[in-house]
């Protein structure tokens, strides 16, 4: 009888501790992480021992309840829908990119200077699809610089040119030096490649732009790969800022026209502040991003279409009562054409026309240049005003009284 009573005592402690300590089935990989206190910060994480639950609401709160749900009037704010990339993983895995925008960190950092505990915690509910309670899972964000116990991630990617955004080129020109200034946090091996996308090559979807490490494990290598044009592997420091060169223009196709993209592609590295664990091993996500890289796009024209001058023609003399009238044979793809007379190499005049019109009547001024070797050429402009091609220089002469 007394072992009886033993017993029923054990099993009435046991549940009365289930009841203040709820049984949590999902876990996630990383349970705390460092962040940026000032600015934006992705973290790849893994939940796993999923039990027919579907993702809901992530929130970022000062405060968690016994649950680990969101203590009211603690949220600092709700993942954004553009950063909720999160998929499937796997049976019972999920994968999460976490990106805390600048503005919860700030506010975090704004709770921890009043005097409050300077961790927060992102929370994800978990909806379950057979009828059970919903589960709460935190992970312990801790406000720190983004230097080197940070997870190395990619925070912003910016194309920079020399020229004017998707520039159009003659085939068989060679098109301008260009990088990507990239923003990121922590430190570790900026690992990757970059490809060419041919015209008639299948266009890349919003998941081929993402970087490797954005992805769950089994989706890393079925993006979609293109011809390669150049690689990079370098070492960044916890510096925050890179200027990455981009591929040598001589190595871009040039033979056949139509319309060209680069894509900047980022594999995944290993990074010991952000790698996760899926239960069945380690993911690397050194080098994640919440958002597609950027691409670099430009044209290809027939090198045939040339500007071809029409009037005056080479070493003309005018008289000086004559009309001064310039004309050319213009081409298809031009938005605009730039009319420039120079005295040697002196701009005298210079003229923006509209793309229907390829005749130009000077000034009466221009005839105080007499008895002077002049030339003059006209550019085609793009959408941007940018150079698509120009004429060759002509020389002519206004001949004086």
């Amino acid at each position: 009888m007394k072992t009886f009573t033993n017993s029923l005592a054990i099993f009435a402690l046991g549940v009365i501790l289930l009841g203040m300590q709820p049984a949590q089935a999902v876990d996630v990989s990383p349970r705390g992480v460092n962040v940026k206190s000032f600015g934006t910060t992705t973290v790849f994480l893994t939940y796993f021992g999923l039990n027919n639950q579907s993702p809901a609401e992530a929130l970022w709160c000062g405060e968690i309840n016994a649950d680990r749900s969101c203590v009211s009037g603690t949220v600092f704010g709700r993942l954004p829908r553009r950063y909720n990339i999160g998929r499937a993983s796997g049976r019972n895995n999920y994968t999460d990119i976490m990106t805390i925008p600048a503005s919860v960190a700030r506010k975090a950092y704004q709770d921890a200077a009043r005097g409050n505990n300077s961790d927060f915690f992102y929370v994800r509910r978990w909806r379950s699809n057979n009828g059970g309670p919903d589960e709460f899972v935190a992970v312990t964000c801790r406000l720190a610089s983004g230097g080197a116990r940070v997870p190395f991630s990619i925070t912003s990617v910016k194309l920079v040119t020399g020229g004017k955004p998707a520039p159009a080129v003659a085939t068989g020109s060679t098109l301008p030096q260009f990088g990507a200034q990239i923003s990121y946090n922590g430190t570790g091996r900026l690992k990757g490649r970059w490809e060419v996308v041919l015209p008639g090559d299948p266009p890349p979807t919003g998941r081929d732009l993402l970087t490797e490490a954005s992805l769950p494990l089994e989706e890393r290598g079925l993006q979609r790969r293109y011809t390669q044009l150049e690689r990079f592997d370098v070492f960044l420091q916890p510096t925050g800022q890179v200027l990455l060169p981009g591929p040598d223009p001589t190595k871009f196709p040039k033979g056949s026209t139509g319309a060209y993209q680069i894509l900047l592609r980022i594999e995944a590295t290993d990074d010991k502040e952000g790698d996760s664990s899926i239960g069945t091993g380690i993911v690397n996500s050194g080098g994640v991003a919440g958002f597609p890289m950027p691409v670099f796009r430009y044209f290809m024209t027939a090198s045939a279409d040339k500007i071809t001058p029409i009037e005056p023609v080479a070493n003309r003399k005018i008289a000086i009562g004559e009309t001064i009238r310039f004309s050319w044979q213009g081409i298809s793809a031009a938005r605009g054409y730039k009319l420039e007379i120079k005295d040697k190499d002196r701009v005298i005049l210079s003229a923006l026309l509209p793309a229907d019109l390829t005749t130009y009547t000077a000034p009466p001024w221009l005839k105080q240049r007499t008895n002077k070797s002049l030339t003059w050429h006209v550019q085609a402009l793009d959408l941007n005003g940018s150079i698509l091609t120009q004429s060759i220089p002509q020389q002519f002469q206004i001949l004086g009284k």
